[in-house]
């Protein structure tokens, strides 16, 4: 293979050389000096045999001194004194003990000791906490227990005693068609009347718990207009009717005639007074309308 064959490589020869030669010369001239022998790094130290001098002439071997003064030390004639040996009593702690408490395993005892503690609160706390609930609702039962021995009481006293026995009064209420007095002997005997009154004399019935037997003015009826018509009421203490709702369950003829006239007639009744009753007590009235009214 032949090279600088053409114009141009041949001129690359030469300028590569150029540069080579250049750069070259540039080392020689403008590179870092050499110095010989090279710069020591640190700092000197001057030659010499003690800490302290004096002259201009750097000596090339140790020079003597002059004589240190030597000062003797006084002499302590030693005594042996007899020292009492005392043994720990129990409140004070080996040394050994002490550097050990912090160890790794006095470490993880104490935290040990520390967590049986606060669990050991927390089920205190707990118990304390489900003493004083169970206070708290023994508590509130003997209150109500109490109350309804009161209630019991004031009930008793204003039916004449009445008490949990057989009793010695004639007569009775219910719906079963055999004698007694339905209900509990510790119910209220004011308690609203719910069943349908049974017709009384003329067809007229009525219904009042703990009132007694009323007075009241029979109406006349509608004109070719029969049936039973309910009424619900209402009774104050004084004995008064105040409320009431004519053709309520039970009634079988709700014509505007007849419901208009049993709500006359309703307010037409009075029981005697009873300052022990509801102030509102409720009961019921039923009017049978006939054709002989």
């Amino acid at each position: 293979m032949k090279y600088l064959e053409t114009k141009h490589e041949r001129n690359s020869a030469k300028i590569t050389t150029l540069i080579v030669v250049i750069i070259l010369l540039l080392l020689f001239v403008v590179g870092p000096p050499y110095m010989d022998p090279p710069l020591e790094y640190g700092v000197a130290v001057n030659f010499g045999d003690s800490d302290v001098g004096s002259g201009d002439v750097q000596p090339l071997k140790p020079v003597k001194s002059e004589p240190k003064e030597v000062v003797s030390e006084p002499v302590v004639k030693e005594t042996e004194v007899e020292i009492e040996k005392t043994e720990p009593t129990k409140s004070e702690q080996p040394a050994e003990k002490v550097l050990t408490e912090d160890n790794s395993e006095a470490i993880a005892m104490k935290k040990q000791k520390e967590a049986a503690d606060a669990k050991a609160k927390a089920e205190a706390k707990a118990k304390a906490e489900v003493e004083r609930a169970k206070k708290a609702k023994e508590a509130a039962e003997a209150k109500k227990r109490q109350e309804e021995a009161e209630k019991k009481a004031k009930l008793d006293a204003l039916i004449g005693g009445v008490k949990k026995s057989e009793g010695t009064t004639t007569g009775g209420e219910g719906d079963d068609g055999k004698p007694g007095d339905k209900g509990q002997l510790d119910g209220d005997p004011y308690a609203p009347y719910t069943r349908l009154p049974g017709s009384g004399s003329g067809g007229i019935g009525y219904g009042l718990n703990g009132r007694g037997k009323p007075k009241f003015e029979k109406l006349e009826g509608c004109e070719n207009e029969y049936g039973l018509v309910v009424v619900d009421i209402v009774v104050n203490r004084n004995g008064d009717v105040v409320g009431v709702t004519a053709g309520t369950q039970g009634t079988t003829n709700k014509t505007s005639c007849l419901i208009e006239v049993a709500r006359k007639m309703a307010y037409t009744y009075k029981w005697p007074p009873n300052q022990n009753a509801p102030t509102r007590q409720y009961g019921k009235i039923s009017i049978n309308f006939t054709p002989t009214d």
